[in-house]
This record gives C-alpha cells, structure tokens and sequence, in this order.
C-alpha cells in the first residue's frame, strides 16, 4: 500500500546547490514522511538514501560517482537499500547514471519530486531501475508548499524553470521553461504559513521578477498582494534579473518598506558590455548601473549583493577590469564570485576563445581581495547603529541568540539574564551593534 512504502526505514537526503535544491529537498522529505519514511542524520541509518544533486558548479556528475561510491558499502551490507539520484544532475544525465552507476536504483528529474513516492514504490516492489526526467510543460504548475518544520523563516517556490537562455548556464536545461504559480495559491500557502508561527518567508525562482500569474498578476503584484492580503511580518526574495527590474517594482518594494526587506541580489555577472551581450544577459554595464540608481534612489540604505563570473569564454584583461570597476562603483555588500566552468548543453562551452585556467584562478582570486576590503569598509558603517532583528534561533552552548536585519544582516547577541533565551525566537527586537563584521554583526539588546 503507498501510505505505507516507507515502514518506518530511514530516509537520508544529501543536498547540494542552491535555494532552490534546498527547498526541493524540504519537499522530499515532506512527500516521504507521508508515506512512513522517517529522516535521519547519517546514510548510514536509512534504508532510503537520495542524492538530491546541482549541475551548476564545476564537475557535478563527478560528484555524484564520488557520494554514491561512498554508500556502496552499505548496498553490500543490505541489499535491500534503495539509492537515488535526484535534482539538476539526474535531469541533465537521466538514463546514463544508470548505465554508469551500477549500485544506483532511480533516476528522477525536478519535475518529478511530487511522483518521488509512487517512483520508490515502483523500484520496491518490481526490484526493476527506473528513470523518471520528462519535464511537465503543459500542465499548469500547481503545487503546495511543503514544509515540514517551518520555524521563524522559510523558503517559497513561486515558480520554477528559465527561459532566459544565458550563454553559460545549464538551468533551462535542468529545471526547463519558466512555469507560475497562481497568486492565490501562494497567498493561501502564506496565511498557512503564517498560521504555523512563521514570521518570513523568501520567495523562489530561478527569475523571480519575470513571475506571472494565470491571473495576469506579475511579481510586483504578487508582493503587494502578500504584503496587504497576509499577516507575514517579513518577505525576501531570490534570485532577481536586472533586465526585469521596473520602476514598478522598484516603487512597490518602497511602499511596503516595512515588509519587504531592504535586501536584493541582482546578479550582474560581468561589468564589460560585451562580456554581457556574449552571455545573453539582456542588459548593458550601463543599464544595469541605471537600475541600480533607481533601487538607491527610491530605498535609501538598500543592500545590494550579486553574481560575478570571471573568465568567461574571449574575456580579455581589460574586459575584466571593467568589471572590478563596476564592483567598486556599486559597492556591493557581498559577492558570490565564481570562475567560468563549462556546462553541458550551454552554449558558451561550445566557445573556443576559452580563458586558461591560471587566468580564470588569477582573476578570481583579484576580484575576491577587492570584494573583501569593500565589504570590511561596509561593514564598519553598522558600529553604533540599530537595528530591528527577527530572531531566528538560540545557540546554547554559546549562550547567544541569532537573528537577521532586514538588510540580511546576521546579528548575534546575549541574552539578559533574566529572562527565558527562547521567549525570544520569532519576535523582532531592537539590537545596538557593537562590533560589526562582513559576515556577522555583534550587538546587545536594547531593553
């Protein structure tokens, strides 16, 4: 009986990548415990083991030969243990990890995570290996957030795919054409979520801005639709695209400063135009520095941070200086700086102007220094300041509690003694920072 697959054996799900990988793994586990499976810490426990895999990164398909190698043993020791392969990876590779994994029992691609019990009771009872990678273009993308143990902050999938076509990256590929949920699904989702002690949520997509709703409602929409239709105290999101931020969008996050977070990653990828065009951005160095001057414009004291690739396919040293420059000028608050890796499908592996690899390195080691004194000289303008913080958890062994400013900030600080530490978590307090880092800020309570 499907209710009843799991019969109380373990499940343990290995995640790698973004967000987005993160949120589906909440989903599996979500899917399985409906189905009798149990999670637990160590593959070692389980009688179910997932690879919930990320293509993005250099050398992915290694990766996964290398976990799976790992858990060989354990096959050995019960042969009645079932191995996986889910995510980007399975989806890129399908039927091929099979041939090439002998110990592996499933293959299952992103849109199959809501069919992941019917396939594991499929491999179970027919002791056949299956595949499960054809993407859902034609059915609408109705789902419902699952989430198992939400606790102060959580993530929320608005929508799934690209359709932008990026000359490096392998998502259209992976998670295939840009798909929204309805408006009011998520409006529905939220107030539940709410309902359960959440305080905020981030909402997903590998675009969120180009969001559309059956309704017609797009992502400006659906935020001054969450803002005003949900109680949810806090609302971030990621990832944004420069192309599709708008003055509308722009004029929405301001209005409702106080719920949407005074926090945005807009990826830039390179501050050379024609680096850009070669990528099939949408935008110029030029354009995507005019948004960034309407987002200061209209929210003073926003924090900005972005996507860096260095060593793109035929770029040249001043090519990249441009964009040092362009990193300067910003001023982001944080970086996520990555050294181009070709990825199959895409377009840019097929370039034969590849940049060495010393030149890749080099570069994104320059860029990383730069970033890093920007960031300390950032950080300093927090000494002194202060800020309202969720709390989010309690570290007993340190005797500190951990929360975030609507600016991402991490923030840790002590609490008084007299009081219960948890009476804290899911309230917003006032914190003067004492010391302030890149990473973490320090501050005491202000009672």
């Amino acid at each position: 009986m499907l209710q009843d697959i799991g019969k109380g054996q373990g499940v343990y799900i290995s995640t790698y990548g973004c967000q987005m990988n993160v949120n589906d793994t909440e989903r599996m586990y979500a899917l399985l415990e409906m189905v009798n499976y149990v999670p637990v810490e160590s593959p070692e426990k389980a009688g179910l083991i997932i690879i919930n895999s990320c293509s993005v990164r250099e050398k992915p398909v290694h990766k996964v030969h290398s976990e799976v190698g790992r858990y060989r043993e354990l096959k050995a020791a019960n042969p009645r243990l079932k191995i996986g392969v889910g995510g980007c990876v399975a989806q890129q590779e399908k039927a091929k990890l099979l041939k090439d994994i002998p110990v592996l029992d499933f293959v299952f691609g992103t849109d199959a995570i809501d069919t992941l019990p019917q396939l594991v009771a499929e491999v179970a009872e027919t002791h056949q290996r299956k595949v499960s990678a054809r993407f859902e273009n034609e059915k609408p993308y109705a789902t419902e957030t699952m989430i198992r143990n939400p606790g102060v902050s959580t993530f929320v999938n608005i929508m799934k795919g690209c359709d932008n076509f990026c000359t490096f990256c392998v998502v259209p590929f992976t998670r295939g054409r840009e798909r929204s949920r309805q408006m009011k699904e998520l409006v529905t989702d939220i107030r539940a979520l709410v309902a359960r002690g959440v305080k905020e949520v981030t909402l997903l997509g590998q675009n969120v801005n180009s969001y559309k709703s059956d309704c017609g409602a797009d992502f400006g929409q659906l935020l001054r639709a969450l803002a005003e239709e949900t109680d949810i105290e806090r609302i971030r999101y990621t990832t944004s695209h420069p192309k599709d931020f708008n003055q509308e969008l722009v004029e929405i996050s301001q209005k409702y400063r106080s719920k949407i977070c005074d926090y945005i990653h807009l990826p830039a990828q390179s501050g050379n135009s024609e680096v850009l065009k070669r990528m099939n951005r949408g935008y110029t160095r030029e354009e995507y520095l005019d948004k960034v001057h309407m987002i200061r414009e209209a929210i003073p004291g926003v924090i900005l941070s972005t996507d860096i690739i260095v060593g793109f396919p035929g770029e040249t040293e001043e090519q990249f200086r441009d964009t040092l420059s362009l990193v300067r000028e910003v001023g982001y608050d944080n970086i996520y700086p990555f050294a181009y890796s070709p990825r199959p499908f895409t377009k840019a592996a097929k370039f034969t102007d590849q940049v060495p690899e010393a030149d890749k390195s080099r570069r994104l080691q320059e860029l990383i220094d730069l970033q890093r004194g920007i960031s300390f000289e950032l950080a300093r303008e927090f000494d002194g300041r202060e800020l309202a913080i969720l709390v989010e958890r309690y570290k007993a062994d340190e005797n500190h509690l951990m929360g975030r400013s609507t600016q991402n900030k991490i923030v840790h600080f002590v609490p008084p003694v007299s009081a219960e530490p948890e009476q804290f978590i899911g309230r917003t307090v006032r914190v003067k920072i004492l010391k302030a880092f890149p990473n973490v800020l320090r501050g005491e309570l202000i009672v």
